[in-house]
């Protein structure tokens, strides 16, 4: 019945909460409703809670600077632990360290740029949502990049402390941090129970299983996250050797380095982690042509099997003579290599991307600079096309297990690698978001409420 003084202030409808202790004349309306309804306490008022509340920029900042002095502690400790090690281990131990985690940091960047990846979809027309058969849990890019943040925090955190206690002479503490690292990754991976994103990785490891597996029809998830697996198969032999290392207690020694060890660079199980994921991407097109007969699947098969004799050849190198591997088994090894090399390039262009027109990828919903900078723009084909062909003769660097022993030059090939893939997604992604769209022109109405792909959608993989 009687209206309240502190609401029917014109200085507070005017100017908000943040006006109540700046305004005098609103202090006097605040003076008399104490007077009216009693004492009126300023530490008990809901108005002054809500004003101690850090804005977001101040958080951002500050989680900026905290970030900034973590990782200056990791560099200064690292570079210290590094330094008070003996010449001749040192590269030997930085061998070691590199094996290690350079598996879990290849990881981190790649779900880094998958969160891009997302972000950049999520800003224009492509419904990846639809295109992955994802109902309404599944993750966005920011939840990518709060994941690949805590990877970038937790893997050198690690590496820091394996490099210090190694170095201080703690060897049983040291390499207890690779061991500890990788458990707590598969504990997260497979934990059953309805938190740390279960759906996520419920879809996850159930694509896995599908890839490894392909007993069943081809769904566009299994294919194409089979292709980004054969962009990474260093993580995987790298993992191998990891573990084995791990399993035969061989962490923080040097009883590896000895190539024909049971975890040594000769062991057979190398070439044949390598090899693995080509193998699969083979099978799953082979059950496609089995479910589709279009001949396209058969020679999708052949591309993903000229992978094999690159990698065989190259391991057959620590098992032959040496005079037998120069006359003829590097020379045959050259000519798999270019064949691989140029033959996924061609597929690359021509099927699984679509560059008949201009991409839409780049077309945001809002203005952005990046949007003006890259939609419509010629150089943006120019440097896809020329940088996937360049990059798909390096990766045959990797390939090669004879190639492997300068561990830097091998990182680089690979993170070059990740690139590549990832400039890959966004048009392998935009080129089904537009056979949907052609088939099902309905598709682009609904974001997120359709079960995407229904049974009658065939996929080109």
């Amino acid at each position: 019945m009687f209206e309240n003084p502190v609401t029917s202030s014109p200085h507070l409808r005017k100017s908000g909460s943040k006006s109540l202790f700046l305004d005098p004349g609103v202090s006097g309306h605040l003076g008399g409703a104490s007077e009216m309804g009693g004492d009126l306490k300023g530490s008990s008022s809901p108005l002054q809670i809500t004003t101690m509340v850090p804005s977001p920029i101040f958080l951002w900042r500050f989680k900026v600077v905290l970030f900034l002095f973590w990782a200056l502690c990791c560099c200064k400790i690292g570079w210290d632990s590094v330094m008070r090690m003996s010449i001749d281990l040192r590269d030997l131990f930085l061998y070691e360290a590199f094996l290690y985690y350079n598996p879990l940091l290849l990881v981190t960047m790649m779900v880094w740029l998958w969160g891009v990846n997302l972000w950049v979809f999520s800003q224009g027309s492509v419904n990846y949502a639809k295109v992955f058969d994802l109902d309404h849990n599944h993750l966005t890019h920011r939840e990518m990049w709060k994941c690949s943040m805590w990877m970038t925090i937790i893997v050198p955190t690690s590496m820091t402390a394996y490099l210090y206690l190694y170095s201080h002479g703690e060897v049983s503490l040291a390499a207890s941090q690779p061991v500890l690292l990788y458990i707590a990754f598969a504990l997260v991976l497979i934990f059953p129970f309805d938190i740390f994103y279960l759906s996520s990785r419920y879809f996850l490891l159930r694509t896995l299983w599908r890839i490894a597996f392909p007993l069943q029809p081809i769904t566009f998830p299994d294919f194409f996250l089979a292709d980004i697996l054969t962009s990474m198969v260093k993580v995987f032999s790298d993992l191998e050797r990891s573990v084995c290392r791990m399993v035969h207690r061989q962490v923080a020694t040097i009883a590896w380095f000895e190539a024909d060890a049971v975890c040594g660079s000769h062991q057979i199980a190398i070439p044949l982690v390598l090899v693995f994921p080509y193998i699969c991407r083979l099978l799953q097109c082979l059950r496609q042509y089995k479910d589709t007969k279009e001949k396209s699947s058969l020679l999708n098969a052949l591309k993903y099997s000229t992978a094999v004799p690159v990698i065989f050849l190259s391991a057959l190198k620590y098992h032959v003579m040496p005079e037998s591997w120069t006359s003829f088994y590097r020379p045959l090894w050259l000519f798999s290599s270019v064949i691989n090399s140029l033959y996924s390039f061609y597929w690359d262009v021509t099927r699984d991307w679509d560059l008949s027109g201009f991409t839409k990828i780049f077309k945001f919903s809002r203005p952005s600079n990046i949007s003006y900078l890259l939609y419509g723009r010629q150089w943006v084909y120019f440097w896809v096309i020329g940088s996937n062909l360049v990059l798909r003769c390096a990766w045959t660097y990797k390939l090669s297990a004879h190639l492997r022993h300068n561990y830097i030059t091998v990182f680089a090939v690979t993170a070059m690698e990740m690139f590549r893939r990832f400039q890959w997604v966004f048009f392998r992604v935009e080129n089904e978001w537009n056979k949907i769209t052609k088939s099902h022109p309905l598709a682009e109405i609904s974001l997120e409420e359709d079960k995407l792909l229904g049974s009658a959608t065939t996929h080109d993989v």
